[in-house]
């Protein structure tokens, strides 16, 4: 039987951005130079297949530093950590590796000088994600208020109205930071935003290349882990752009294939903690059971690189 047509629009950028993979290497890193185990506290990426593979070479993965013997080195994730978390490390004299991105330590450098200025905070974010709990740790309790939607800004009960800050999640969509951002300057016309939009560059860059998928296909595929905050607001951007259609696929074998049932046109994209072997594994997947044309809609190039911390830099 002659295999249908199929035209496979691949979003780039898509998959795997230099926070992710500078986190990952730093596992790899410290499995060389210390040997197994090495600890990880939280999953380094939010992503199964990332997660597995690194345990499989020996890192174990934990939710709390009670969890990791004082005699073994621990990894905090990309996501970053609360002050109190590496401050308990040093109590037990443990040694302990950040593998926070840099973007998201930017935020928290952000928040503390903001903080030092006698400027109470409002963070923009999904409660209970690591990074949003990492960030509000930076600073006492109180001094971080939380707003999800632009509806929470009215019930926002600051010190002073007129002494205020905000700061954002790195992974949130762009649209959706918009109107809270907004929200919050009609009601706090003094308050204090970043230098420079705080939606990391590779969130940026992912949902603009979804955009300009999201006009040739009828349903888009978005390769992800369910717990994977930039995974789903691809999900979120691609069906306010128009697509039809839109799925969080963690592997091929999760593809709902009858959903799919007479579309011809189908975008590709990746979350920032997705690499390119799952894509590689769908893409192989569509071409067994269609005949596949692939055509890359490219919105921007990327080579940005962050270096792992020197500690790690010695030993390779």
């Amino acid at each position: 039987m002659t295999k249908p047509d199929m035209t496979l629009y691949l979003a780039a950028p898509r998959g795997f951005c230099a926070g992710v993979d500078r986190a990952i290497r730093i596992v790899e890193l410290a499995i060389e130079k210390w040997g197994a185990p090495v600890y990880v506290r939280h999953e380094i990426v939010h992503n199964k297949y990332v997660v597995d593979e690194l345990r499989a070479k020996g890192a174990v993965f934990v939710e709390h530093l009670d969890d990791c013997p004082d005699d073994r080195p621990v990894v905090f994730s990309a996501h970053g950590v609360p002050k109190s978390v590496p401050a308990a490390a040093q109590r037990r004299n443990m040694l302990f590796i950040d593998a926070t991105c840099p973007l998201v330590s930017k935020v928290h450098i952000e928040a503390q000088r903001h903080h030092e200025n006698g400027l109470q905070m409002v963070m923009i974010g999904h409660q209970g994600h690591p990074e949003t709990v990492g960030t509000m740790g930076q600073l006492p309790k109180g001094e971080v208020l939380l707003v999800e939607t632009a509806d929470d800004v009215d019930a926002l009960k600051p010190r002073d109205p007129a002494r205020l800050a905000f700061i954002t999640q790195t992974t949130l969509s762009v649209d959706d930071s918009a109107d809270i951002i907004a929200a919050l300057k009609q009601r706090f016309p003094a308050i204090v935003g970043p230098h420079k939009e705080d939606i990391c560059y590779a969130t940026t860059n992912r949902q603009e290349a979804v955009k300009a998928v999201a006009p040739h296909v009828d349903a888009l595929l978005v390769i992800g882990s369910p717990n994977s905050s930039n995974s789903r607001r691809l999900v979120e951007v691609a069906a306010r752009a128009g697509c039809g259609y839109t799925q969080l696929v963690p592997r091929a074998g999760d593809i709902d294939w009858r959903a799919l049932d007479g579309v011809r046109a189908v975008g590709i994209t990746a979350g920032a903690s997705a690499p390119e072997i799952l894509i590689d594994e769908v893409v192989n997947a569509f071409s067994a059971r269609y005949r596949v044309q692939r055509k890359i809609v490219e919105t921007a190039t990327e080579n940005v690189e962050f270096k792992v911390p020197r500690l790690l830099r010695e030993g390779a």
